[in-house]
This record gives structure tokens, sequence and C-alpha cells, in this order.
């Protein structure tokens, strides 16, 4: 007969979900001051630069403050940049910029049996959080306005891959990568802010959807 071999308490799953959240304490910290990532299961870096507006064929490897820089240089112009990585057959899209916060991205990136999972924060420090599906957006929210869901009447709706997740203004992105992490299986690394990663430019969303309002909805 086996003796009984001790084993240390079980770590319960908040205790789990507070570590994950304090992997992620730099998305909250002052720099960068804005940013967008996306993971994409289900496609190849090419088919999400194609989903993106961006050109396959037109490359080049740049770091997270190469191109904050450049498009700085042209501010008044619909001038952005995407930089892609993938890891355990996952993309991930980075941007100092918003296309991966916009739904009909997500619909792209996702469409024929795709996901997508998108953190947005603006230099006005807006936020957003958004999940698509097999060409559909499953759920777009602002963690900020979740923070006091609770006391709120009527209580805002969370989307099923959401419940259970408490924002708070201090780790509003941490919670949101951790989130990201939680839905996507795979972990966000910030060395690939300073890591030159394969980037290309990407069409303007005027160009890519017109004057088309449906684009922004999700």
């Amino acid at each position: 007969m086996t003796p009984d071999v001790p084993r240390g308490p079980r770590r319960s799953d908040a205790a789990r979900w507070e570590d994950l959240v304090a992997r992620y304490a730099w998305a909250d910290a002052d720099e960068p001051d804005a940013y967008t990532f996306s993971v994409i299961a289900g496609k190849t870096e090419n088919e999400v630069i194609r989903a993106f507006g961006g050109d396959p064929g037109a490359s080049r490897l740049m770091t997270f403050a190469e191109t904050s820089d450049e498009q700085a240089a042209h501010l008044y112009e619909d001038y952005e940049l995407l930089r892609v990585v993938t890891v355990d057959r996952r993309v991930i899209a980075i941007e100092w910029g918003y296309h991966g916060s916009i739904p009909e991205i997500a619909r792209r990136a996702s469409a024929d049996g795709g996901e997508f999972f998108s953190v947005y924060r603006s230099v006005n420090a807006g936020y957003q959080v958004m999940h698509a599906l097999d060409g559909h957006v499953d759920g777009m929210f602002d963690p900020f306005e979740l923070e006091d869901a609770a006391w709120m009447d009527p209580e805002p709706e969370v989307p099923a891959w959401a419940e259970g997740v408490a924002f708070h203004m201090e780790t509003l992105c941490a919670e949101s990568f951790a989130l990201m992490e939680r839905t996507m299986g795979v972990a966000v690394d910030p060395g690939w802010l300073d890591t030159a990663l394969r980037t290309v430019l990407l069409a303007s969303p005027s160009e890519l959807f017109g004057q088309s309002e449906a684009a922004w909805l999700p």
C-alpha cells in the first residue's frame, strides 16, 4: 500500500487570477501610452495582415517605439503600422493605433472559423475589450464602465467569456490582458515591444470601409 504523500493546499481560482493579473502590471504603466493588442486563432500572419488592411508582401522589421515614432511623424495623416508575431499557432497583432478595435476588422480576421480578441487603450484613457468568433462579434465593452457594474441599475450585461471578472481602475488593462490570455490561451509578452517584428503599413479605415457606419458597430 502506497503511503499518503503530503500535499500542499490547492490554490484557489481567485489566487491564480490575481497572479495572472499581476503579470500584466506593465500594461497599466505610463508607457506605452496607447496600444491595441489583438490575438487571432485559426489564421496565418498573411491572412491577418490582409484582414487589417495591409500588404503581406511589403513588410519590414520594426520595434514598437520605431512604429510609434514613424506614425508620429505622420500625425495628421491616416498612417498606421501593424506588427505581427506568431506564437503557439496564434497570431499576435500589435499597434500604436486602433485597427484592432474596429468590429469589422474583428469580423474579417475571425471569418471562416477563426477567433479574435483585442485589448485597446487610447491616449485619452479610452478602453475597449472585444471578442469575435467565426466572423461575428459576440462581445465588446469598455472595462472602465464595468468597474461599478454591480451598483448600476440596470446592471450592464457582460459577455459569457467575461463573466466573473471584476475590473478596477488601477488595473483595467492588466485585467483585460489576463482575460485575453484566459480566453485565447496565449500569454502576451511585453518583450515584443522592444523586439523588431514583421511590420506593414495599413490602409486607412475610410479606404477599407468607405463611409459605412456598420463597420464600427458590433
